[in-house]
């Protein structure tokens, strides 16, 4: 294979093992969570919580490999299948296709950040990705996570947090 080939099957490897590994992360502090197994679906995980009024609450999280940046687009194929074509047309992830975008970002070999962003903020901003210097407010910020649909909570801490 040549090194196009290979820089396409890692990052294909990359991006499965990313979901696994947010999963894991998210099971430690939610239990109730689960990779989605519908391949047409917008998102990769769901967490089922019990929300600060006692009540369940679920969340539908998009995962993206993040090294420099974080994307919110999907319909479209990368690593080694990336000739693929399908019919879906490529879409900015929003309020409609998820609650939030985690960007897994890896430290080491053996340790990676998660940078929650709401769709509610990718809405606001109206771009297709953001730097991960920007957004390191969102870094590992489970409020953000559990207050992901809340418009106006994102909103006032994204300006709080230099984002906005």
């Amino acid at each position: 294979m040549n090194n196009i080939t290979e820089k396409g099957k890692q990052a294909s490897v990359d991006g499965f093992a990313h979901e696994h590994i947010a999963v894991g992360l998210l099971m430690k502090k939610y239990q109730n969570v689960s990779l989605v197994d519908l391949p047409l679906s917008p998102y990769d995980i769901i967490i089922a919580f019990q929300n600060s009024d006692g009540e369940e609450d679920i969340i539908k999280c998009q995962v993206k490999t993040a090294t420099k940046s974080v994307k919110f687009t999907g319909g479209t194929r990368g690593g080694i299948d990336r000739q693929y074509i399908s019919g879906v047309k490529e879409y900015i992830q929003s309020t409609k296709t998820s609650d939030v975008v985690i960007g897994v970002t890896p430290i080491t070999e053996h340790s990676f950040d998660l940078y929650f962003v709401p769709t509610v903020l990718i809405g606001y901003l109206g771009q297709k990705s953001i730097s991960i210097n920007r957004i390191r407010g969102l870094k590992n910020n489970y409020e953000i996570l559990e207050h992901c649909k809340d418009k106006a909570y994102v909103l006032e801490k994204c300006r709080e947090y230099g984002i906005i």
